[in-house]
């Protein structure tokens, strides 16, 4: 029975934090921000434009932790994106000053109950494996002292040019049929090909990198890729779905590659919010695909650092 007390309490707790992370994305939709389009660079927020990074092993943090911290990061006007947990920062020789307020993340996995392992035993079936999420607590540098010099370095800007040369590699070696023409920006599913107007056509250049890398996103669920259903028309749920996958996408790969475009208004916030009210887990499955689309394509730019998995970022917080 306490086995049986513990899973229900367990998938009351991952429903609670669905429904937390999804109400707080839901309400900045509704206020007409959209969480990952931040005013990077601007008075209104002071860090640099970047994926948030584990301060003590380097490691970023993916899925629906880059919106959590990048959230915070505006919302408290911290000046960079590391973070640490409690302990981490006294491994270091630092410490969290005396009463800061950090900041929840997420950490996703599954487990089998003891009594499953018994039944699976008995019968010789397989043995259900039941998810769970974990929370974890992170305070970012700008909350802690007498941290070693250099933790919180920030990474250079890109290079200047109308296509950065990171993104032109990028497309080169990704292998996916890019075409630059035309008046609009679309992925083809059906021909396998992304096609993006030139960066002339752009009022600024920069928001041209956006574009592309919004459409490369797509291309990624190709069956040949990641295999992501894509099946759905214009209008429905299943579109509305494919589309924040890749805005997310966009969002995760700039901030990866440094590339800071301005903001702009996302033409499908409507379709999201009916997506996100009628599912508090849609966001969190959202990122998460969005953040092995962005593994996908980093892994044909030259030199970058592997991604690393929202489960290894969040697990070091275990042992740090």
């Amino acid at each position: 029975m306490s086995n049986l007390n513990a899973c229900a309490r367990a998938g009351y707790d991952r429903a609670n934090l669905y429904s937390e992370i999804t109400d707080k994305i839901i309400a900045e939709l509704e206020a007409g921000r959209v969480p990952w389009v931040q005013p990077w660079g601007t008075a209104a927020a002071k860090a640099p434009l970047a994926m948030p990074k584990n301060a003590s092993t380097n490691r970023q943090y993916s899925g629906v932790n880059i919106l959590i911290l990048w959230g915070a990061v505006i919302e408290r006007g911290f000046t960079g994106q590391s973070w640490l947990t409690f302990r981490q920062a006294l491994s270091l020789g630092g410490h969290v000053r005396k009463g800061e307020r950090g900041t929840t993340v997420v950490y996703a996995d599954r487990f089998v109950p003891n009594d499953e392992k018994r039944r699976a035993a008995e019968t010789g079936e397989d043995a259900q494996a039941i998810p769970f999420l974990k929370r974890f607590t992170v305070f970012n540098v700008d909350q802690c002292e007498e941290l070693p010099d250099g933790i919180a370095t920030a990474a250079p800007p890109p290079p200047a040019g109308l296509i950065e040369p990171t993104v032109d590699a990028l497309i080169k070696a990704s292998g996916i049929p890019f075409r630059i023409g035309g008046d609009r920006a679309f992925y083809a599913t059906a021909e396998d090909y992304v096609q993006v107007p030139p960066p002339q056509a752009y009022f600024e250049p920069i928001n041209w990198h956006r574009t592309a890398l919004h459409e490369l996103g797509h291309a990624t669920g190709h069956p040949s890729r990641l295999n992501r259903d894509q099946s759905g028309s214009y209008g429905t749920k299943k579109y509305a779905f494919e589309e924040l996958v890749a805005e997310l996408s966009s969002a995760f790969s700039c901030a990866s590659l440094g590339i800071v475009p301005t903001v702009r208004h996302a033409d499908y916030i409507g379709s999201w919010l009916e997506v996100l009210r009628e599912d508090s887990r849609a966001i969190v499955r959202a990122a998460s695909q969005a953040s092995k689309a962005v593994d996908y394509l980093l892994g044909f730019v030259p030199g970058s650092i592997e991604p690393a998995s929202l489960d290894s970022a969040v697990a070091d917080h275990e042992t740090a």
